[in-house]
């Protein structure tokens, strides 16, 4: 993918370069090259059962506390990351009606869930590790909620001041079902790892806990663990097995435990 801006033709994205991009029937569009990408994406599994628990509002307290912290940005907000684009979309809502937001996913599965989530935004499919597919210096706010940090290229899309909001969960996050669901654990040195992306070009702003409690049948069960990494290791019978015996006496309780890091581009 070159670095030249984009135009649009008849559903058909194109560079002065001669680069073209296809507007897919789903909404979204595709800048992925010929060679693709050695990261896993998203399955379609993964993004209905992620769809559910937004639906639900199991995650609404995290998805708020995003949008207050990309309240005051204006223009441009990108989700670097932005799976089914709920995050965005509530960003997208809780501000002024001039703001547009671009949704980016490595995953064809969320780029369609997300061309559908707000009317203000764009879903692109694309790799993070490689670039962010936007112009230097436009975007007010980048939103980077349980997804890979690219601290360079988030740098660059910033227009100075911007904010880039972080969402890391803690080492709580759903713990009473992470061993018995089969889920990854949290991972140590989570603070060091944000510091070494923010040294560079930000300072930060705040950092606030955000909890809220779960009480999940067995179904959402599935669901909460079949929306992450668990999902690509275990297929739903899986889950659904696993969540029918845990739930056996009822719903069972635990918290979303998450960190909003705020930080502000110099």
């Amino acid at each position: 993918m070159c670095s030249g801006a984009l135009t649009s033709s008849s559903r058909v994205l194109g560079c002065a370069s001669g680069h073209r991009y296809d507007l897919a029937r789903q909404g979204y569009v595709s800048l992925l090259s010929g060679k693709g990408t050695a990261h896993r994406s998203d399955t379609p599994e993964m993004v209905a059962a992620r769809t559910r628990v937004f639906d639900g509002g199991l995650y609404a307290p995290i998805q708020q506390a995003v949008a207050a912290a990309a309240i005051n940005s204006t223009g441009v907000l990108v989700d670097a990351g932005g799976g089914t684009g709920a995050y965005l979309a509530a960003s997208l809502d809780a501000g002024t009606d001039d703001r547009v937001g671009v949704s980016i996913d490595l995953s064809k599965s969320c780029a369609r869930a997300a061309a559908r989530a707000h009317p203000r935004a764009v879903s692109v499919v694309a790799d993070l590790w490689a670039s962010i597919p936007v112009q230097t210096g436009v975007a007010s706010a980048v939103l980077s909620v349980f997804a890979p940090r690219n601290a360079a290229e988030t740098a660059r899309v910033l227009a100075p001041g911007g904010r880039w909001v972080i969402v890391t969960p803690n080492v709580g996050h759903l713990a009473e079902i992470v061993e018995p669901m089969g889920m990854l654990r949290v991972g140590a040195g989570k603070a060091d790892r944000i510091d070494a992306d923010l040294r560079t070009d930000f300072d930060i702003v705040s950092t606030d806990r955000v909890t809220a409690p779960l009480d999940l049948p067995a179904d959402r069960l599935a669901d909460v663990a079949g929306m992450g990494p668990a999902g690509f290791h275990r297929g739903r019978d899986e889950l659904v097995a696993s969540a029918t015996e845990l739930a056996a006496s009822g719903c069972v309780s635990t918290i979303a435990d998450v960190t909003v890091t705020v930080a502000r581009r110099r």
